[in-house]
């Protein structure tokens, strides 16, 4: 059965280019408090469930602190985001699996190019051909599996649904979300389970973690790190690098934002999963609360760097 049909998600962006309408794009966006108010909304997701995606990296990671896993700032952030695979990504996860003595055959997440351009243009040149390592989700299965060793739990499935392992990510993500029903759960990309539930419980999941003096080592962790946690052109280091506030991308659209300060955040899901639209909805959303400056291109220009349209934010 197809789900989410009530929900009624709201134009976000319109792209002209000589003033023609050639794209629009729709999506929701919703803001809670720590006490769980919803503050704000963009778009009726009627309460349904989306997959948190890579956005549930850091809610899996909590783990690692809960059980006292021995991980270095850098492993940590590495665990919680997803890596662009450049050089310092790569040294980072061979020197975790190192540590722990996991091998590169032990790794289910796959094979895939560095997400970085720059780093597969230098491979290329190199004759360098890309490994389990580069894979953006290479600190969350090393992760994984370090906390299958320190619990001594097996090792060959943990990717599987029915592994104690992610049994017990699974009642861990569900308390810091508070949810209180139960939704679907699918495979992520790299092959292990994935949650999903509403929009306003991924917030108060965020808020739970990143405002809890019991995972200050994890948060310290990304804020020390962000390009650790993300690298080249990964909209969630520029926005920590420029404004200091938590964020998490996920495929699917998704993008939420911690204020510790204010102990509120805002969740950004665009229904097409542009990219594009995803990262300049919420740098305008966070430039129109005032809690940050943070720069951005809404320019449509030619590859000769002539404008010919425009990129409008709407609602926020």
């Amino acid at each position: 059965m197809l789900k989410n049909l009530n929900q009624k998600p709201t134009l976000l962006t319109r792209q002209s280019r000589d003033s023609l309408i050639e794209e629009e794009h729709f999506g929701f966006i919703t803001r809670v408090s720590k006490t769980g108010e919803v503050l704000e909304t963009f778009g009726d997701d009627a309460g349904e469930p989306f997959y948190l995606r890579s956005c549930e990296k850091p809610l899996q990671a909590s783990l690692a602190i809960y059980y006292g896993l021995d991980l270095t700032e850098e492993e940590l952030a590495l665990a919680c985001g997803s890596n662009a695979g450049e050089k310092c990504h790569y040294e980072t996860a061979r020197g975790f699996a190192e540590k722990f003595g996991i091998k590169a055959e032990d790794l289910k997440c796959g094979v895939h190019k560095p997400l970085s351009k720059t780093r597969q243009a230098e491979m290329l040149l190199n004759g360098e051909t890309e490994d389990v390592f580069h894979n953006n989700c290479v600190g969350k299965h090393l992760t994984m599996l370090a906390l299958c060793r320190k619990l001594g739990l097996p090792q060959a499935n943990y990717d599987k649904l029915e592994h104690p392992l992610q049994q017990l990510i699974i009642k861990k993500v569900s308390g810091l979300c508070e949810l209180s029903d139960t939704y679907p759960i699918t495979k992520d990309g790299c092959g292990v389970p994935v949650m999903s539930m509403p929009l306003k419980n991924m917030v108060i999941g965020y808020l739970n973690l990143f405002c809890d003096p019991r995972y200050e080592r994890l948060t310290t962790a990304i804020l020390h790190n962000p390009y650790i946690y993300g690298g080249e052109d990964r909209t969630d280091t520029k926005i920590i690098q420029e404004s200091g506030l938590l964020c998490k991308v996920g495929a699917g659209g998704l993008c939420i934002v911690v204020n510790r300060e204010k102990q509120e955040g805002f969740v950004v899901k665009i229904s097409d999963c542009d990219m594009k639209t995803r990262e300049l909805v919420v740098i305008d959303y966070i430039n129109r609360l005032g809690l940050g400056k943070i720069a951005a291109d809404y320019s449509i220009r030619t590859l000769h760097g002539e404008k010919i349209g425009e990129i409008n934010v709407l609602h926020t």
